[in-house]
């Protein structure tokens, strides 16, 4: 089966390995979406360096008007994607007592906000075709504290309920619902932090997990998988 994604958050990070990794797949066709449009756009040209058609689409997610047109703009297209990559979203390290309320409800909108309004517009297309694939870009917050990431621990806890909802709402439509959840990744996320690269995993190792998840039967799923560092969360 051909490949047709919508992959956000894709204009660096995980995002970007995941879209370069599908851009090697035959006949692929690429969505890419995030709020920066010239490191978007980079993205795109080096997919279709690799014989994919890729397209930016720029768009901030948290709007919802803005998602209605991104949807829009791909049914003008012609396009229904077979494949959703949830994966925008911002890593921030705050302890619970310096979180603004505004900084908490930010990144509930941006890692959770988020995914919840593209699912919502694309899904029903793939459950009317009966055939398609969701996957969402959790992380190891998703299922465990972390004292000094209050926020982005409480928006990562709720986008694996929502994966989970998703799952089952539309397993018996055909749809396969996957959550990955990685620990800490070399992403510009960690660029200022002094870790050393060794200690991190390679945002490349995340892509080549979600292209095997695709890669199965349709009779598979991986509803959820934790990859971590080897040596253990941070």
């Amino acid at each position: 089966m051909s490949i047709s994604a919508v992959i956000t958050g894709a204009s660096q990070g995980i995002g970007e390995a995941i879209a370069l990794a599908f851009a090697a797949e035959p006949d692929a066709r690429l969505f890419l979406i995030a709020r920066n449009q010239e490191a978007l756009t980079n993205v795109a040209t080096r997919c279709e360096a690799l014989g994919a058609h890729a397209k930016a689409l720029p768009c901030d997610l948290t709007d919802a008007d803005a998602v209605t047109n991104v949807a829009a703009t791909l049914a003008s297209l012609g396009e229904s994607p077979n494949l959703l990559i949830n994966n925008a979203g911002r890593f921030t390290q705050k302890e619970l007592f310096l979180t603004t309320a505004n900084e908490f409800r930010d990144s509930l909108e941006t890692n959770l906000v988020s995914s919840f309004q593209i699912t919502r517009a694309l899904a029903p297309d793939m459950m009317k075709r009966g055939t398609g694939t969701i996957i969402f870009m959790g992380s190891v917050a998703s299922k465990r504290g972390f004292a000094e990431s209050a926020a982005y621990t409480a928006a990562k806890h709720g986008l694996l309920g929502l994966a989970r909802s998703v799952r089952l709402a539309t397993q018996e439509a055909g749809l396969r619902v996957t959550t990955i959840m990685p620990g800490a990744t070399d992403t510009p996320s960690w660029k200022e932090s002094g870790i050393a690269k060794g200690r991190l995993m390679p945002a490349e190792d995340i892509a080549q997990s979600v292209l095997s998840i695709v890669r199965l039967s349709e009779r598979t799923v991986v509803e959820e998988i934790v990859l971590r560092p080897l040596a253990g969360d941070l």
